[in-house]
């Protein structure tokens, strides 16, 4: 996740849309060492630091930079993990596959949100 200061980016204004369609969102930035908060909520530096469970896990690293997060996601057990648009990582939805953990690869969230809204 992105802080304010690159809210242009993906990483920071998909979970901004989010919080403001009622998702709770819980920032976990593998950059910006000083931020303690994001979009107002706490920032947490691995998924296992998170209290109690989680529901999703929204991927905005490089394919090649996910392999480092999968044992602190597969520590976590989060009901699915989705890796935005242009992300794809065969390997890792594997071992989360075979986890139990549901894998969505290569769709933006956002957009995937809206559409199920005006499907309604």
């Amino acid at each position: 996740m992105k802080t304010e200061a690159q809210s242009f980016q993906p990483a920071f204004y998909v979970p901004q849309y989010l919080a403001s369609a009622g998702v709770e969102v819980v920032p976990v930035p593998v950059y910006y060492p000083d931020a303690t908060h994001i979009l107002g909520l706490q920032v947490y530096r691995k998924l296992t630091d998170i209290p109690g469970e989680i529901d999703m896990v929204n991927v905005f690293r490089r394919a090649q930079d996910i392999p480092p997060h999968i044992a602190d996601i597969l520590a976590k057990r989060p009901r699915s993990v989705w890796f935005q648009s242009g992300i794809r990582n065969a390997a890792a939805a594997e071992t989360f596959a075979r986890a139990g953990i549901k894998v969505v690869q290569d769709l933006c969230l956002m957009v995937e949100h809206r559409n199920a809204l005006r499907r309604r």
